[in-house]
């Protein structure tokens, strides 16, 4: 740890999950919105704005887990009119309160694992109402637990219920599991590959996240069959991204891959997500 003292960590967490928000922004990403392409009726200042109306609730010491997520998301509802951020503020709120909290752990890791098993229904009522007010596309009904209904369960627990059909759900039910243990590990040697160029090494996160595991967005939109062949398409982009050596060629492999989703209207939104995740943990995690 590096001891960074309490009035420096909020700073801290801050500017980091503002640093994340706009290094996804900058990296070319396949059917979702970047500098390089925008789209789905999405701007990129669309999203600049989410990520500063929510970085202060989610960088507040005294808020709750559900009440930074629901107050991160009603203050980009009010600034934006849609949902830009409701996947990014759900997995950078334990991030960020775990770094937060005056509990000192062994790790980062170890910290997200005991904010969420602290979870109780009051954080679950918040974030029900934050997933409602945002009004994601192809939420649907569930069998259990539904978020139209007051919460029966703690928070991890209902994570714990959709976590086979959604991946943001995923990362409550295993503290995290894929992103500390797949996707920084994952940054990092693209750092290393890219010669520490932030913005390639996010663009090869993202291409390794939706290579390694399904986007739970398009699934519910377009079926399973459908983020499979995303999948498969990405692992072409990622053989062909790590055989080129010039940027150019890179860039025209990826202009491809968004034209082609785009014109399908298919946007790897929670992939995104996971990848705003993956660059804020181990920011976080490098002065914990």
């Amino acid at each position: 740890m590096t001891g960074l003292a309490d009035s420096r960590r909020r700073d801290f967490a801050f500017d980091a999950y503002l640093w994340a928000c706009e290094l996804e922004l900058r990296a070319y990403k396949p059917g979702n919105v970047s500098l390089h392409s925008e789209g789905h009726d999405m701007t990129v200042e669309d999203f600049r704005r989410s990520a500063r109306m929510s970085a202060p609730f989610l960088a507040d010491p005294a808020a709750s887990l559900g009440q930074k997520i629901f107050r991160a998301i009603e203050a980009t509802r009010d600034a934006v009119g849609c949902n830009t951020n409701l996947g990014i503020v759900l997995l950078a709120a334990p991030l960020i309160q775990a770094f937060l909290s005056p509990v000192r752990k062994k790790s980062l890791e170890c910290a997200v694992k005991a904010t969420l098993q602290n979870t109780n229904v009051d954080d679950a009522e918040w974030v029900y109402r934050a997933i409602r007010l945002a009004q994601p596309a192809g939420l649907g009904e569930a069998p259990e637990e539904d978020v139209s209904k007051p919460p029966g369960v703690n928070l991890l627990e209902a994570m714990q219920l959709a976590a086979k059909r959604d991946s943001i759900a995923r990362q409550y039910a295993n503290s995290f599991a894929d992103v500390f243990h797949v996707a920084v590990p994952l940054y990092h040697a693209e750092l290393s590959r890219w010669d520490d160029d932030e913005e390639w090494a996010a663009v090869g996160v993202f291409v390794g996240i939706i290579s390694r595991y399904a986007d739970s967005h398009i699934e519910r939109k377009y079926g399973a069959e459908c983020s499979r062949q995303i999948s498969n398409r990405m692992s072409e982009v990622g053989r062909m991204l790590f055989a080129n050596q010039l940027a150019q060629k890179n860039l025209d492999v990826l202009k491809e891959a968004d034209l082609e989703f785009k014109s399908r209207g298919i946007n790897p939104g929670t992939t995104a997500d996971l990848t705003v995740a993956t660059l804020l943990a181990a920011r976080l995690e490098n002065q914990y």
